[in-house]
């Protein structure tokens, strides 16, 4: 069974720093354009961070520079670096897989984790 999980959410104060790590298992991930979504309560999901196969990304004009996307495929696994984190990051982050060899998933994915909360205080 192809799943994601998710881990390395928690509650943090304004400015700190937070590392979300996503794992597969049932395939491997190194193929895959792969990305972080986030939702907040009453809000709709939206795209954060993506990583394609080339290694290209694309961010969220509310994380670039502050927010990391990376992976290390040999491992399955993928990361999202959160620094200077601002209240407004309050959210369940979700890991999100594309197509295969795609070059952009920014928007569109076919797979979610579960999701690990993320909560900012001020």
């Amino acid at each position: 069974q192809e799943q994601l999980a998710e881990s390395g959410g928690g509650s943090v104060q304004a400015g700190g720093s937070l590392r979300l790590s996503c794992v597969s298992s049932g395939y491997a991930m190194g193929p895959y354009c792969m990305a972080w979504v986030r939702q907040a309560p009453g809000k709709e999901r939206e795209g954060v961070a993506s990583i394609n196969f080339y290694g290209g990304t694309r961010y969220s004009d509310s994380v670039k520079g502050r927010f990391t996307i990376s992976r290390e495929n040999v491992e399955s696994t993928l990361y999202l670096q959160m620094n200077s984190l601002k209240p407004e990051d309050t959210a369940m982050y979700f890991c999100a897989r594309g197509r295969a060899l795609g070059t952009d998933c920014f928007d569109v994915q076919d797979k979610w984790g579960q999701g690990t909360q993320v909560t900012v205080s001020s």
